[in-house]
């Protein structure tokens, strides 16, 4: 269904130290890294698609992080979603919703909610049964 999503960022390398261990801790690849542009992606295995992607805002403006916008990851274990939780807020992300059941979406919903360092709404969320 998703190609890609970008999330813009105000600074790049802090950016970087946040969204890489993020990222290994969900098993998530890195696919390239361009500080000179700057941006970088990262890919689900084995498919190239849907491609999450951090850059400066295109048009050089300001950026502002959107009210109702969320990207969510999907983790497949419950435990992810608590590794990948204590990660983000290890380098730099604020909670949004700690870890747990979310039986409001559906009985199995496990997820945690947190803003990365420009403020960007993110989700880790896994589906599956204890």
């Amino acid at each position: 269904m998703l190609s890609h999503i970008v999330v813009s960022v105000t600074d790049f390398d802090r950016a970087m130290g946040f969204y890489t261990p993020l990222m290994k801790a969900l098993g998530i690849d890195p696919r390239f890294v361009d500080a000179e542009r700057p941006w970088a992606g990262w890919q689900s295995s084995p498919d190239p698609r849907p491609l999450f992607v951090i850059q400066r805002t295109y048009n050089q403006q300001p950026h502002h992080p959107g009210n109702g916008q969320m990207t969510a990851f999907l983790a497949s274990t419950r435990e992810v979603v608590d590794q990948g939780y204590a990660v983000a807020l290890a380098n730099g992300g604020v909670c949004e919703g700690k870890p747990g059941l979310r039986p409001e979406y559906h009985a199995n919903y496990y997820g945690a909610y947190f803003r990365d360092p420009d403020g960007n709404k993110l989700c880790i969320a896994c589906h599956q049964a204890e």
